[in-house]
């Protein structure tokens, strides 16, 4: 592991078996995912809602989507993780969702929080809080809406970004210190930050950008990977690695954004290990 510029930067995954990334500790919770397929209890935005429910079923995970009052607390009690995620957010939402996380809290399992188009009003802002003072264990958010959870001078253009991830670094630290959880910022490099360290992710592609949902469902897997490994960096880690590489993956088969999701939906289900070591051994050698 290198140091540049303060941060801790997993350059080389397949050689230093200590670093919190390699091929063989992201091939694990993969594996225990595929095997285990954890029960992941998601209130999410209606948009997104089968665009995500595919993505988990095809990792190996076991999607639900309740928001109905009267089964939260049941739900919870079988569910491995919990995702809030408030892309299309009203009041009915937000009292499933302080039902759910309540629950959720008091079952201790892992909660993941995606503020959707933190920054876009008042009001999304203020019940991003809201969910974040009760406790959540991992954040995922662009580079505006992390920003904008700590600034009110931060906008967002809808719920897309118009700031770059490293710019975000300094309200994602103060943010995972405050209220003791991991912090992930999505963009071209990704980050993931505990209290201690950042580290940074180079893998992806820009037609993540070019189909609904991507970020709302990378949010997802981070539940996922946290329901088999109760480290949350290293979940958060292994859940961004494993979407942008795969992505890197079906990319190369896609002519376009519709024909990408088509492979990267196939790709979760099919892909095998010597893919992914193909992947990292030619980003190394390159």
């Amino acid at each position: 592991m290198k140091i540049t510029n303060g941060l801790d930067v997993l350059t080389n995954p397949l050689t230093n078996i200590t670093e919190p990334f390699t091929l063989e500790s992201l091939w694990h919770d993969v594996n225990l995912i595929r095997q285990t397929n954890p029960l992941i209890h998601n209130i999410t935005n209606l948009v997104v809602m089968p665009i995500t429910a595919n993505l988990l079923l095809a990792l190996g995970a076991a999607p639900i989507m309740a928001h109905a009052p009267s089964e939260l607390d049941e739900i919870i009690q079988l569910a491995h993780a919990l995702v809030i995620n408030i892309g299309t957010l009203d009041e009915i939402q937000l009292a499933a969702i302080q039902q759910a996380q309540q629950a959720a809290l008091k079952r201790r399992i892992p909660i993941v929080f995606d503020p959707v188009g933190a920054g876009a009003s008042t009001y999304r802002t203020a019940s991003s809080l809201n969910i974040i003072h009760r406790g959540v264990d991992l954040i995922r958010g662009n580079a505006s809406e992390i920003m904008a959870l700590l600034d009110t001078s931060i906008t967002t253009k809808g719920v897309d970004s118009l700031q770059s991830s490293e710019n975000a670094l300094a309200s994602a630290k103060i943010l995972t210190q405050r209220y003791q959880c991991v912090v992930a910022v999505s963009g071209p490099t990704d980050f993931i930050i505990n209290p201690i360290n950042t580290f940074a992710l180079p893998y992806g592609t820009h037609l993540l950008t070019k189909v609904v949902g991507m970020g709302c469902s990378l949010t997802a897997m981070m539940a996922c990977f946290l329901a088999v490994n109760p480290n949350p960096t290293q979940a958060a880690i292994h859940a961004m690695a494993w979407m942008g590489l795969v992505s890197e993956y079906a990319e190369k088969k896609s002519n376009g954004p519709g024909s990408f999701y088509s492979y990267l939906l196939d790709s979760f289900y099919n892909v095998q290990k010597k893919e992914i070591r193909y992947l990292l051994e030619r980003r190394v050698t390159v």
